[in-house]
C-alpha cells in the first residue's frame, strides 16, 4: 500500500481560514436571518480597476489571433512585466533590483511554501509569533519540525513572540538560525518595520550565513514616508534576503493570481561540505521544472498596473480600503478597545476585552454582532488575547460593523 507523508499528520486540526469558514457556515445555517458581515479572511471586495480589465481583454484578444497567439511563455515571466516591475517598484525608488532577478508566479503564498524545496531539511528556522500560518504549516509538511505542544508550537522551530509588551518588535535569536521569516507590513498585526530594525536583521543574517524570507505582500498600503517598502532598501540585504510580493491585495488579484519573488543573482547558500551555491540558479531550476508560468492575459493585466492610468486607479483602490481601516481604528478606539495596525496595512489588530480568549471573542462577536473576524491564537500562541479585523469590505459594511461593535461593547 502507498505510504503517505506522515508529516501532514502533525498539522493542527485544520488550516485557520477553512476552520473560520466552517464555523461561520454552521452559524448561518442555524441562524438564516442573521446579516453576517465578514471581516475575517483578507479577501478583497472591490472589482478590478478599469485599466486592468481593459488590458486583460486585450490580452485575450491577442490569444484569439493567430499572429499574436502565445503558447508556453517564459517560466520566469514575460519581459514586459518583469521590466515594468523592476523599474516602477524598485529602480525608480533607488532600489537595486534587476528584471532578471524577478520570478513571476501565481501567488506569494505558493512561493513562500515552495521556496523550501531548494533548502535542506537540517536548517534551523525562525518565525514570528503570531505569524501567517503558511510559513509554519509548510515547514511541518516538509518535515522540518517535530510535534506541536499544547500551545500549538512545533518542536524544532524558533518562535519570536511579537506582542504589545515588546512593541511588536521581534528579538534577535540568541541561537544561530538559518532561515528567518519576516513579514512587513505584518500580517496579522498590521505593524511595520523600521529601517533600523531591518538593518539589525540584515546584519545578523550576514554575520551568521542566514537567509531572510521577506514577505512584503502589503507594501503598497504603506503611507508613511520613512517606512521601508522593500528589504532591499537596507544595505547588505542583497547578500541575505529573498523578497515575496503579490498583486492579490494591491490590485485585487485574489481571484486572478499573480505575484513575484525577487532573488538577487549573488545570493548564496551552501552545500553540506560548505561549497557555495547560487540560490537564484536553484530557484530558477525548480521554477522551470515545476511551473509553466502565469497565463499571458493575466501578465498583460498585471503590467497595466504600471501604466499612468493604472497607477492612478490603484492609488484610489488602496485609499478606499485604508479609509475603511481608518474608520475601524477610530470606531474601535471609541468603543474602548486597545488597537494596533491599520495605518500602513489593511488589518486592525485589537486586544480582546476583559481577558476573553481569542476564539471566545470570535464566538461572541459572531453571536451578538453577526461579525466575523480572525482569532489571534489562530496565528500562533503569542496571538492569544488578540483579534484581527480586515478592512477589505464595502464602506457600508464597515460602518455597520463599527455601529454594531459600539452597541455591543461601549
Amino acid at each position: 500500500m502507498a505510504r503517505i507523508n506522515e508529516n501532514y499528520l502533525k498539522l493542527q486540526a485544520g488550516y485557520l481560514f477553512p476552520e473560520i469558514g466552517r464555523r461561520v457556515r454552521a452559524y448561518c445555517e442555524a441562524n438564516p436571518d442573521a446579516d453576517v458581515i465578514k471581516m475575517g479572511i483578507g479577501d478583497v471586495t472591490q472589482p478590478l480597476i478599469p485599466a486592468i480589465v481593459d488590458a486583460m481583454h486585450k490580452g485575450v484578444d491577442e490569444m484569439a489571433n493567430a499572429d499574436t497567439f502565445r503558447g508556453y511563455g517564459p517560466e520566469q515571466g514575460y519581459d514586459f512585466l518583469r521590466e515594468a516591475i523592476a523599474k516602477n517598484d524598485f529602480q525608480d525608488r533607488g532600489i537595486d533590483v534587476s528584471a532578471d532577478e524577478i520570478f513571476v508566479s501565481d501567488g506569494s503564498k505558493c512561493d513562500s511554501g515552495n521556496i523550501l524545496d531548494i533548502f535542506g531539511s537540517d536548517n534551523k528556522i525562525a518565525v514570528l509569533d503570531p505569524v501567517y500560518p503558511v510559513y509554519v504549516d509548510t515547514n511541518v509538511m516538509a518535515g522540518h519540525t517535530g510535534a506541536a505542544d499544547e500551545n500549538g508550537r512545533y518542536e524544532g522551530l524558533v518562535y519570536m513572540p511579537v506582542t504589545a509588551d515588546s512593541n511588536f518588535e521581534p528579538e534577535i535569536p540568541q541561537e544561530k538560525v538559518d532561515l528567518i521569516y519576516l513579514c512587513y507590513p505584518n500580517n496579522p498585526t498590521g505593524v511595520v518595520a523600521s529601517k533600523e530594525m531591518l538593518k539589525k536583521w540584515v546584519d545578523y543574517a550576514n554575520a551568521n550565513g542566514s537567509i531572510i524570507l521577506y514577505d512584503a505582500a502589503y507594501e503598497a498600503f504603506i503611507s508613511e514616508a520613512d517606512v521601508p517598502r522593500s528589504i532591499f532598501e537596507i544595505e547588505g540585504a542583497r547578500d541575505c534576503a529573498i523578497e515575496f510580493r503579490s498583486f492579490s491585495k494591491t490590485a485585487g488579484f485574489t481571484g486572478v493570481r499573480c505575484a513575484l519573488t525577487i532573488i538577487p543573482q549573488g545570493l548564496m547558500g551552501t552545500t553540506s561540505d560548505g561549497t557555495k551555491q547560487s540560490v537564484h540558479a536553484l530557484w530558477n531550476r525548480r521554477h522551470c521544472t515545476k511551473f509553466n508560468g502565469v497565463s499571458f492575459p493575466v501578465q498583460r493585466a498585471a503590467a497595466a498596473i504600471y501604466s499612468d492610468e493604472g497607477k492612478k486607479q490603484i492609488k484610489e483602490l488602496i485609499a478606499f480600503y485604508m479609509n475603511n481601516a481608518r474608520l475601524l481604528r477610530a470606531g474601535l478606539t471609541e468603543a474602548g478597545f486597545e488597537i494596533y495596525g491599520g495605518v500602513n496595512a489593511p488589518y486592525v489588530w485589537l486586544k480582546t476585552p476583559d481577558g476573553i480568549s481569542s476564539w471566545d471573542f470570535f464566538d461572541k462577536l459572531l453571536g451578538e454582532s453577526h461579525i466575523v473576524g480572525t482569532p489571534g491564537s489562530g496565528f500562533g500562541a503569542a496571538g492569544e488575547g488578540y483579534f484581527r479585523l480586515s478592512a477589505f469590505n464595502s464602506l457600508e459594511n464597515t460602518q455597520e460593523a463599527i455601529a454594531r461593535i459600539k452597541k455591543a461593547f461601549s
